[in-house]
């Protein structure tokens, strides 16, 4: 798919599209291959604290990460709206994330977690590109946060196969991720 050529509001309305209308087994499937990709992975195996998206519109799944990040005595954290921007807030049990901003399951508690103090950021995304650039929904809530995060903070997108394309038309503002698994490869990028 030629991106460059397409304005990212064009691309974010064809992929939310086809990602909205993948079949619901073929979402499962590949979320559990992407978060078991993840789990075998050194980067998890080595965080201390790890920072989820809660997933709307078949975003890949998240939930398998989360229950073995937490049996494993991590810090999970979840981000919240406030105003413009996120904050992350400690999670001890999935069970305390309720609907907020958006429609979009968010924290409840009030242990604040600053972004610089992750280690490892899950980033959900639209479209993701070869170079480990991302576009979001378009408010910039974590190209904001990502802003803050530290270049040891990994980041990582989870996306299905059909959400990467060759490249994409990004911004000053635009953070670059660490990262990327799709239910077939991993991407590593030199940021």
């Amino acid at each position: 798919m030629g991106s460059l050529l397409m304005p990212k509001r064009s691309l974010r309305d064809q992929l939310l599209a086809k990602r909205k209308s993948c079949p619901i087994e073929t979402c499962l499937g590949a979320s559990l291959q992407i978060q078991q990709r993840f789990l075998h992975s050194e980067i998890f195996a080595q965080a201390r604290s790890l920072s989820l998206y809660s997933p709307v519109h078949n975003e890949v799944l998240t939930m398998e990460v989360a229950r073995q990040a937490l049996q494993s005595g991590k810090c999970l954290v979840y981000p919240r709206v406030n105003q413009a921007e996120l904050e992350f807030v400690e999670v001890l049990d999935i069970a305390e994330l309720r609907s907020g901003h958006f429609g979009v399951l968010e924290p409840q508690g009030s242990a604040l977690v600053p972004a610089r103090e992750i280690d490892v950021m899950v980033v959900p995304g639209v479209a993701f590109d070869l170079a480990g650039h991302r576009i979001g929904y378009g408010r910039g809530f974590y190209d904001r946060a990502l802003a803050t995060s530290p270049q040891r903070g990994i980041k990582v997108g989870f996306a299905y196969d059909f959400q990467v394309v060759s490249s994409l038309p990004i911004a000053g503002h635009d953070q670059p991720l660490s990262m990327l698994m799709t239910e077939s490869r991993t991407l590593q990028f030199a940021i």
